[in-house]
């Protein structure tokens, strides 16, 4: 399959097709070293840019090396991803025409606090490269943090009571 790396307005530099690419094609393979997410999470804690790719359950990650690792997210991709047999497949959601950038979601579902913004500008895009229930789950958590605060505030701020006389005229 041919295909080249060149400048995208997604992301620096992304992977480009330059001929036409059918539906449902098997174009391209995410290769590196196969590594455990302890020691990626060691080996990049500084780095703002990875290129890891979660295998399974999350235990292992691919530390991405060549052509597939450029292929930038959209939230409107041209591409999806496939494991099989601890291999993983970029292939095509639907025709591609030559000379344009090939696109997967990437579906992120960890980073701490990471706010993975995204900038593939598609119609639909929902400002972050996390999936959608990952989208929901950090968005009930952080209700769940401010309702928290709130309380606490509302605690302290408690006024004291006022002491009543008992008994007595």
């Amino acid at each position: 399959m041919p295909l080249i790396i060149r400048s995208s307005a997604i992301h620096a530099a992304g992977c480009y097709t330059t001929g036409p690419i059918s539906k449902r094609t098997r174009i391209v393979e995410y290769t590196g070293p196969h590594i455990s997410k302890e020691r990626a999470d060691e080996k990049y804690q500084d780095s703002p840019t990875t290129y890891l790719f979660g295998l399974g359950n999350g235990d292992k990650v691919i530390d991405g090396f060549g052509l597939a690792m450029f292929i930038n997210h959209s939230c409107d991709p041209n591409c999806e991803t496939k494991e099989l047999k601890g291999r993983v497949w970029i292939s095509s959601l639907r025709n591609i025409a030559a000379g344009e950038e090939l696109t997967y979601d990437y579906n992120l579902y960890d980073g701490d606090d990471d706010a993975a913004l995204c900038n593939c500008g598609s119609a639909n895009c929902r400002k972050s490269m996390y999936s959608p229930d990952e989208i929901k789950k950090r968005a009930r958590a952080a209700k769940r943090a401010e309702a928290k605060k709130a309380a606490k505030k509302q605690t302290q701020a408690k006024p004291a009571g006022k002491k009543r006389a008992v008994g007595g005229k």
